[in-house]
């Protein structure tokens, strides 16, 4: 049976490499496998037969864009190796390959973390040092880290943000050693090497996540730190695409807060989806003077498109803590509606 690129394992796929690579190369891969990896890749390259042509070149291009999204991360850091991803590849594409390589950054230590309580967790992290808090949320999905975090006490909480929000790269030895603590703890030893994102967008990411009430301690901490700081992570923590989380009722509560030539601007450079999200709140007379409005502006220069936009999630903000609005996916008691 022929083999077909989209039903292959990653095994299959890596047989397939080694074996179009030739067998020099292929040598200097097979030494630096463990022995189980080994065993599974040569009893795969045993077993092929014909690799279709057009098959062979797949597996060859997802090689290729692994190979450069390692390079990209490596110059960049995460974030600006899925921008450049997305250029070369598609948003799709270059979403899979990330999502990939970032498990494959984990380490165990760290992956044993995904199973354990918020609250066990949470509790053992309360003794430790904010900096190695830090470190290990932003190991963790951001509704996994935001649980944990709303379990530490409000002013390691603070702290613990502002850790996260300003951190730059952390050296190999250090993540070692926190690797080996939590392993002595939660499991047993294994590990990979670790790649560590902090800065404003991982702790927005939390914050999006977590209870208002530690939100709002956690942001005043903040801003009492570094204001310009706080400004960044507010931004970041809902930006105008985003308003496809708000229910219908939200949405017609913001509209009322909007001027329509906002409305018009900020529309000129958003998803479908949003689009149909607000047209679908608005009257029909509405819906047309808004499609006409944008349709009579022409083109609009993206800052003020920028700008209408910054308008309008800024409303969301004062809404939601008014709580006259709710954002899915909020945690806390405020999204229990009864």
């Amino acid at each position: 049976m022929a083999l077909e690129y989209e039903t292959m394992t990653p095994t299959q796929k890596a047989a397939v490499a080694l074996v179009s690579l030739g067998p020099e190369v292929s040598a200097l891969v097979l030494k630096g496998l463990t022995d189980t990896d080994l065993e599974n890749i040569t009893l795969e390259i045993a077993n092929l037969r014909s690799v279709p042509p057009e098959v062979e070149e797949q597996v060859m291009n997802e090689c290729h864009t692994i190979f450069m999204a390692r390079q990209y991360v490596s110059e960049g850091g995460i974030d600006f190796a899925t921008e450049l991803l997305k250029k070369a590849v598609g948003v799709q594409r270059a979403t899979e390959i990330m999502n990939r390589l970032e498990s494959a950054f984990s380490t165990r230590g760290f992956s044993l973390l995904k199973d354990i309580d918020p609250k066990q967790l949470g509790g053992f992290l309360q003794s430790e040092h904010p900096q190695t808090i830090s470190l290990i949320l932003t190991q963790l999905k951001p509704q996994k880290a935001a649980s944990v975090l709303s379990e530490l006490a409000p002013e390691m909480q603070a702290e613990v943000a502002l850790r996260i929000a300003t951190m730059e790269k952390i050296s190999p030895e250090i993540l070692k050693e926190i690797e080996v603590t939590l392993e002595g703890q939660f499991g047993q030893s294994a590990g990979r090497e670790l790649s560590v994102s902090g800065g404003a967008k991982a702790i927005a990411e939390i914050l999006n996540l977590i209870d208002s009430t530690a939100e709002k301690n956690i942001l005043q901490s903040l801003e009492a730190e570094d204001a310009e700081l706080a400004a960044e992570v507010k931004n970041m923590m809902f930006v105008f695409d985003d308003l496809i989380l708000l229910d219908d009722r939200s949405i017609q509560r913001l509209l009322k807060e909007v001027e329509t030539k906002d409305l018009s601007i900020a529309l000129k450079a958003t998803s479908e989806e949003v689009k149909t999200k607000l047209f679908a709140n608005v009257s029909e007379r509405v819906s047309v003077m808004i499609k006409e409005e944008m349709e009579f502006m022409g083109p609009t220069r993206l800052s003020d498109v920028e700008a209408a936009q910054g308008r309008i999630v800024e409303a969301v903000r004062r809404l939601e803590e008014e709580g006259q609005v709710i954002i899915s996916g909020r945690g806390g008691k405020e999204e229990i509606i009864v």
